[in-house]
């Protein structure tokens, strides 16, 4: 419990350390690590503006987005029931329901975002759940825990891998999928759903968002170099993994949305070919 109480606070750092390295390569000086910290500090401490036309589920949707993501970070330390399956259902719980708040206030910008990210969801989740079999057909568990300590490095398994840190870009909502620094409202997706929330409500979201993204990072980097998963070592792998983050969304501009099929696509295609290698290599 003490890791994931770790990995929950240090979550907003991944996304501050991510865009310093960004600004650096761009030679700005860009805020500071701890700019998420302060995000969050502000969000909680504003009063919470709510349209009269949103229903109950607008009010109750952050809270639920929060418990879900929460509760996938809190299956890493349970060694019984940390089920890779189940992280996949609670991430799309969580899109399910931030989908239909979006669509809840009756604005153009908030249909339009949900919209967009059912889309990009009913190419994501197949892809996911490839990413996951071939993962777990490896280790042949679908346990997290067991998962880790019967892992070795492979082709298969780098294949599923590099799948599932594609997946991540796409969730996460990384450029060249989504733009996390824009707020143009024509290119918008998770952040048009989000739009009409303001004070807590924000903050969870916001939140929930951070906890997402360092379950993917933690995933990826105890999947990389299976042999050193000592916090150390997965502290080192994560930094690694935010440094390539920040080159991959300084690198490359935000794809346009029918461009995202064949992005996926790649990505279903390696998860499909790693489970093809470890059947017939069995």
């Amino acid at each position: 419990m003490i890791e994931i109480a770790c990995l929950a606070f240090l979550s907003p750092l991944l996304s501050g350390i991510i865009s310093k390295i960004k600004n650096n390569l761009r030679f700005r000086q860009g805020p500071s690590i701890f700019q998420p910290y302060f995000n969050l500090s502000k969000y909680f401490s504003k009063e919470e503006v709510v349209s009269s036309s949103c229903s109950w589920l607008f009010r109750l949707t952050p809270y639920i987005v929060f418990a879900a993501t929460l509760s996938a970070l809190l299956l890493i330390s349970f060694n019984r029931v940390g089920d890779l399956i189940a992280v996949i259902f609670l991430f799309s719980l969580a899109r399910f329901f931030l989908a239909l708040a979006g669509l809840d206030p009756a604005t153009t910008f908030g249909g339009m975002g949900s919209s967009r990210e059912m889309f990009i969801a009913s190419l994501v989740e197949p892809v996911a759940m490839l990413s996951v079999f071939a993962i777990a057909l490896s280790a042949k568990t679908t346990n997290l825990t067991f998962i880790f300590a019967q892992q070795s490095m492979s082709v298969p398994t780098i294949m599923a891998t590099l799948a599932l840190f594609l997946v991540a870009l796409a969730e996460t909502g990384r450029i060249p999928i989504d733009n996390q620094e824009t707020h143009l409202e024509l290119t918008m997706i998770h952040e048009a759903m989000v739009l009409e929330y303001s004070g807590r409500s924000l903050g969870l979201l916001e939140l929930a968002g951070y906890f997402k993204q360092v379950f993917f990072f933690w995933l990826i980097s105890s999947l990389i170099l299976p042999g050193f998963n000592e916090p150390v070592f997965l502290i080192i792998k994560m930094l690694v993994l935010c440094l390539v983050v920040a080159a991959v969304e300084v690198s490359l501009a935000k794809m346009r949305l029918f461009r995202v099929v064949d992005f996926l696509s790649f990505a279903g295609i390696l998860s499909a070919m790693a489970i093809v290698a470890l059947v017939l290599g069995a």
